[in-house]
């Protein structure tokens, strides 16, 4: 899921944004304390390239589009499709658990703690490409280099939460502190309350707890594939600007 940023869309200075994408920009870096936060976050972003595909509809902004940007569109795609892959994983084992937690199979409780550390491994593979891609970052400012930023960060922040951490703004931080310990005290976290209430063998909780949670995750789940086919739908509009 590695992304590369190479040049980005410029618009010119009599292209101003509309307000309420800039306004979304701010309060897209709000803090997300839980898997129904994010649903705001992710609607935020839909908002904001559901703007920038009107923007792509002028013609003085499809003269600055170049195959650089369709390239960026590209990667962002494939690391919006990684998150939304990582999520549905997500969603499909703790409701393998729920099922397991009521036929009391310990085989199944198990095969969820593997499944989990499986996991585990693989969002903090998804956040190091996403680090190094934030890191590499061009100070050339344009607003689909703006949206983009916006895009990896609720990205991360999701990653991140799904690793089991309560997100804060000292994200990088916590980024840091995480890639180098197994261990994360935040049982606030609904994915850490999972496995606590399975080490306090809770079961009536451990079963409330998981139906909200899925409930969330759908949510979560749909929200990604939402923005998703708009970023789609921005790479159609990029394309279509180049062959024309």
């Amino acid at each position: 899921m590695a992304l590369h940023h190479g040049r980005s869309l410029s618009f010119p200075s009599s292209s101003h944004p509309p307000f309420h994408i800039t306004s979304g920009l701010r309060s897209s870096e709000a803090t997300c304390s839980s898997l129904s936060s994010f649903n705001g976050r992710i609607n935020v972003l839909r908002n904001l390239y559901e703007s920038i595909h009107d923007l792509l509809l002028l013609s003085h902004i499809q003269q600055t589009v170049s195959e650089e940007c369709v390239d960026d569109f590209i990667r962002l795609l494939d690391a919006c499709s990684s998150v939304r892959d990582l999520i549905s994983l997500a969603k499909q084992d703790i409701r393998d658990l729920l099922s397991a937690v009521r036929r009391k199979d310990v085989q199944g409780v198990n095969a969820y703690l593997a499944s989990r550390k499986k996991s585990k491994k693989m969002i903090q593979k998804s956040l190091k490409n996403l680090r190094r891609s934030a890191s590499a970052t061009s100070k050339h400012a344009s607003m689909l280099k703006d949206a983009e930023c916006v895009a990896i960060s609720m990205l991360e922040s999701l990653l991140l939460y799904a690793l089991g951490a309560k997100v804060h703004d000292s994200k990088r931080t916590l980024l840091s502190k995480l890639m180098h310990s197994k261990k994360v005290s935040d049982v606030e976290n609904e994915f850490n309350k999972v496995e606590s209430f399975l080490q306090l063998n809770k079961e009536n909780e451990l079963v409330n707890h998981i139906k909200e949670m899925d409930s969330d995750i759908q949510v979560v789940e749909e929200d990604l594939e939402s923005i998703f086919r708009q970023l789609v739908k921005a790479r159609v509009s990029l394309l279509n600007i180049l062959n024309n």
